[in-house]
């Protein structure tokens, strides 16, 4: 049981992280913009987040093996006929379908480690079910790119398939003890879920294209954006004036829930640094994925190491200090980041990425495991809702994250590449040469790739600053208490 149990932990985000790595080469070769293809991201996350909403009532009303076998056998037909007839549209279809499936795959993945583990280290299940998610990502950037570029669409719905089908096959091998069952789904979930996922998808449409067709370049843009609010607070609304809710809110109104998740939240956007930032400084260099399989299978070893440690060094009482030697070691690996150059390759990131490979790991189990315990003095009707919403807030901070990178990314890249060319001095012997020797067009794409290299660094310095400021935040918010009671005794 054990030996299964960690298989759908690491396939949840497996699919997605495949699509992730590889879409600039399988979407140059379907003829797709960037910003056409960034939407297949958006829409996984839309779905992702908006079905743990209705999974929390589908759960009770079907169990949880029903359910997540009846969303895996979605998956593996959308996949089949993405096989079938290739293109953006089935492919669109697939990202809904993968996403879905993976929002039930974690609580599912929590479920079998709950099944695979004594019940005195129970809450060890939570940590790696949270956890072992993450190791997806790194492994997908290790399937070759040519193999899934000659094949385009076909290829990567095969993978998805077949990945589906394996899944489905574990879940049947899984046995889980019955649980009972009773109606609870109504017309009013519906409505709930139709307004969140209408909300979501043009928020996550919104992160997912906004700097790449700039957020004051496209007009509707901000026609999304202003539209998706509405939709949901209207869902919000509905939620705080039922009897029985979807997801119960009232757990976020204790001041240690509110700061902790601001905590959460700000580290969750800091480790965009290691899928967007990392890797597009390599791209700038003119890597691809073939080139970078040792630092994802380095920064796939680090997260494993940093699922291990958290293991061991589980106790209720070191679970904030745990978050915070992530913040720390986040800052650290982004630091070393921002020395990078132009001629920067893996082996000067293995430090830096496996030191985020950790904190990564090393936050989001502990971090689930803190709400968990905060929210379970209310209650077992809240622990749901804390897993909904600490799974929602992750996927679209994710996104959220890219979209805060990514645009300053480009504004540092636009200041330093004006900064560099007002340095460029036509009667400069030096600039004379490499003119001669490259041509104006070639010497201008250099000095653009060293404003670009100059653009990530200033954003890695930005990911440390935020790290350290959400880890000093909360070492304060648990040291004030002494420091208070120290202060009223030099007082007295």
């Amino acid at each position: 049981m054990r030996r299964w149990a960690r298989w759908p932990g690491l396939a949840t985000t497996f699919g997605n992280g495949l699509v992730n790595a590889n879409l600039g080469s399988i979407a140059g070769n379907a003829g797709l913009y960037a910003y056409e293809a960034s939407l297949l991201l958006a829409l996984y996350v839309a779905f992702n987040a908006s079905a743990n909403l209705l999974l929390v009532r589908g759960r009770t009303q079907f169990g949880v093996p029903l359910i997540t076998q009846g969303l895996l056998a979605l998956y593996a037909f959308a996949a089949l006929v993405a096989m079938l007839v290739p293109g953006v549209a089935t492919a669109a279809i697939v990202r809904c379908a993968c996403g879905m499936a993976s929002a039930a795959l974690i609580t599912f993945s929590i479920y079998c480690w709950m099944q695979a583990l004594p019940a005195k280290v129970r809450p060890i299940a939570l940590v790696l079910g949270i956890s072992l998610p993450q190791v997806g990502m790194p492994l997908a950037r290790m399937i070759p790119v040519e193999e899934l570029g000659l094949s385009g669409w076909r290829g990567l719905a095969g993978i998805e398939c077949a990945l589906a089908l394996l899944l489905l096959a574990a879940s049947n091998a899984l046995p889980m003890p019955p649980s009972e069952r009773k109606r609870v789904l109504c017309k009013r979930d519906v409505l709930t879920y139709a307004l969140a996922l209408s909300g979501y998808l043009l928020l996550c449409l919104v992160l997912a294209t906004g700097r790449l067709l700039w957020w004051t370049d496209t007009p509707w843009l901000g026609v999304a954006l202003a539209i998706s609010v509405p939709l949901l607070c209207a869902a919000l609304v509905i939620e705080l004036r039922r009897r029985d809710p979807l997801v119960k809110f009232d757990w976020l109104t204790t001041g240690t829930m509110v700061r902790f998740a601001i905590v959460a939240l700000v580290l969750r956007l800091a480790l965009a640094e290691q899928t967007y930032g990392a890797v597009g400084l390599l791209s700038a260099g003119g890597l691809t994925n073939d080139q970078l399989h040792l630092l994802f299978g380095i920064v796939s070893v680090a997260m494993l190491a940093g699922i291990l440690i958290t293991v061991l060094t589980l106790k209720p009482a070191r679970l904030p200090w745990q978050v915070v030697g992530a913040a720390v070691l986040i800052a650290a690996g982004a630091l070393l980041d921002s020395y990078a150059t132009s001629v920067t390759r893996p082996p000067q990131l293995y430090l830096s990425q496996a030191l985020l490979g950790i904190g990564t790991t090393l936050f989001i189990g502990p971090a689930l495991l803190f709400g968990f315990l905060q929210v379970l003095q209310k209650g077992v009707d809240y622990l749901v809702s804390f897993v909904v919403m600490f799974s929602t807030t992750q996927n679209i901070g994710g996104l959220a994250g890219a979209a805060w990178l990514g645009t300053y990314q480009t504004m540092a890249t636009r200041r330093h590449a004006a900064s560099l060319s007002e340095h460029v001095l036509a009667q400069d012997p030096q600039v004379l040469s490499r003119l001669q020797s490259q041509g104006v067009a070639q010497f201008s794409a250099s000095l653009q790739r060293e404003a670009a290299v100059l653009g990530f660094n200033d954003s890695f310095v930005l990911v440390a600053t935020v790290a350290l400021l959400a880890g000093a935040l909360l070492a304060l918010q648990l040291l004030w208490p002494r420091v208070a009671t120290l202060w009223r005794g030099v007082r007295a």
